[in-house]
């Protein structure tokens, strides 16, 4: 939640980037695919997309960060232009015909470190802010990163944690909702009580593999089926949980916007080490990201089971039976 009479500090992202920059520049990030999704009414948001000539056959993360550009009237947006989505290249450049200032951030698709550390220094400069007040940020926020190595800790081997509450922290460590102290507030009062949880008894144990999914009512009907998601891949990849404190180094270690092999090797991980019985693969409908669920199935010794989404909605009778099918063959292995 963004406190009134900090509009002008709002900056847009369109995914995960280094934050501490943003915060380090005395400003407030909000992640847009956040904003979007949990919008009372995510459906207007893309029809204000869609009026301004949005294609069918865009994906409607693009068209509802556009929308909720527009709709907030933030002027300032950061836009991952190398290591997400190619759609949002064209985005940026239709936000700035709109007066929106968008400054630029590149993943090197090498993993190279000096690459990095190139684009976070470009990013440094557009913010008028200093690698020593990164630094300084970069601490602070590590400290909360700690909590939420904690959090899912507690999730897959004390079971005191859902599949939805990991996702809902996670997710929102992109940003960590616009107020750091706030966030680690919450998730200290959080973490409190989950302790004092007996632990769940759900017998399938399940990873949840790919984008966060755009289907609203997911954690709880696999819950209702007596499965649990000990696993959230990229919500947790958000939260930068190889536990450097470096401000560069967390974002070589932070698998999404490199090749498939990191992401398959933090899988496979997860897998053994969380007892994990099978995988449901998300896919956004129109992502180039669908591709990667070749790869996954050629290299994961693991049932899995690929969920097509597209805009934000309770999940429909075939999809749901095609869950609930897939749960009842992993209690039968």
């Amino acid at each position: 939640m963004i406190e009134s009479g900090t509009e002008a500090r709002l900056v847009g992202l369109t995914t995960t980037i280094p934050v501490e920059i943003v915060y380090a520049a005395g400003l407030v990030p909000v992640d847009l695919n956040n904003l979007f999704v949990t919008a009372p009414d995510p459906e207007r948001l893309l029809g204000i997309a869609e009026n301004a000539g949005f294609p069918r056959t865009v994906c409607a993360w693009i068209k509802g960060m556009y929308g909720v550009v527009l709709e907030k009237g933030l002027r300032r947006v950061i836009a991952v232009t190398g290591g997400d989505c190619s759609n949002t290249v064209a985005l940026a450049e239709v936000l700035e015909r709109r007066g929106v200032t968008v400054h630029r951030f590149d993943y090197p698709l090498d993993r190279d470190r000096s690459a990095l550390h190139r684009s976070m220094d470009r990013l440094v400069d557009d913010l008028s802010t200093s690698w020593e007040e990164v630094g300084a940020t970069a601490r602070r926020l590590s400290r909360i990163r700690e909590k939420l190595r904690l959090l899912d800790r507690m999730t897959y081997r004390e079971n005191v944690i859902t599949g939805e509450e990991n996702h809902l922290f996670l997710v929102s460590s992109s940003d960590f909702n616009g107020d750091p102290g706030r966030y680690e507030a919450e998730l200290d009062a959080f973490l409190e009580k989950a302790s004092r949880r007996p632990p769940g008894s759900e017998t399938v144990r399940l990873g949840f593999v790919g984008v966060p999914p755009a289907f609203t009512d997911f954690y709880g009907i696999v819950e209702s089926l007596d499965g649990r998601v000990v696993f959230n891949e990229i919500q947790r990849q958000f939260s930068l949980p190889g536990g450097e404190t470096d401000p560069i180094d967390p974002y070589l270690s932070y698998t999404y916007p490199y090749g498939i092999e990191g992401r398959v090797a933090d899988i496979g991980q997860a897998v053994r080490e969380r007892g994990i019985h099978g995988l449901i693969h998300y896919t956004q409908t129109f992502c180039h990201r669908q591709i990667h669920d070749i790869l996954l199935r050629e290299s994961l010794e693991v049932p899995i089971l690929t969920l097509e989404g597209d805009r934000p909605c309770p999940l429909d009778g075939r999809t749901l039976t095609r869950i609930e099918t897939f749960l009842e063959m992993l209690k039968g292995t």
